[in-house]
């Protein structure tokens, strides 16, 4: 058991009987009253979405998660499928619980896959990662005016907006939080 003034951004909690993800957190000290922790909680189970305040003085359990190693192999619409890099197990985790993070994973990539009661309910990406650029239009000549952008689309199938010198076959770092181009990747 934490108190609710020791929950973190990150941190697995049982609330209602399911493990949620604290996707937000923020701790507010009025002037009158108690302390308390405004959360922005994640179902791990299904990815529903729940905005909570919590007292700082009440109790609130800490989900007993942990990780396992997963190989991403391959995602058929609503589900993306992985394998267990020491024994060979294959599992899947809906796409409805993934949510945003599906179109930052690669095939063949190692993740770090957190599980419930032996259930997958999350996969822990980097916050940023390179991705090939597969099509990118061509800029426009004269379509020079400080910070022009196109959207392009990276191996994945991701979706991003990048400054217009960026062309394909290129290699880009996005972050994985913002889903923004951080910058041009030479290898």
């Amino acid at each position: 058991m934490i108190k609710g003034g020791g929950i973190e951004k990150g941190m697995y909690i049982l609330f209602k009987g399911d493990p949620y993800l604290v996707a937000e957190r923020e701790f507010v000290n009025p002037g009158k009253g108690a302390a308390f922790t405004r959360c922005k909680l994640k179902n791990a189970k299904n990815g529903s979405v729940l905005k909570e305040t919590i007292k700082t003085s009440d109790n609130v359990e800490e989900a007993n998660v942990y990780d396992r190693d997963g190989q991403y192999l391959y995602a058929d619409g609503e589900s993306y499928h992985f394998m267990d890099i020491e024994t060979y197990e294959q599992f899947e985790i809906s796409a409805q619980i993934l949510g945003e993070k599906g179109p930052y994973l690669k095939e063949g990539d190692q993740y770090r896959i957190i599980m419930w009661e032996a259930e997958p309910i999350d996969v822990v990406i980097p916050m940023k990662m390179v991705f090939s650029v597969t099509d990118a239009p061509d800029a426009v000549k004269g379509d020079t005016v400080t910070g022009a952008t196109k959207t392009i689309v990276v191996e994945t199938g991701l979706s991003v907006q990048v400054p217009i010198f960026i062309k394909t076959g290129d290699k880009i770092r996005v972050n994985t939080e913002s889903g923004e181009y951080v910058e041009r990747v030479n290898e």
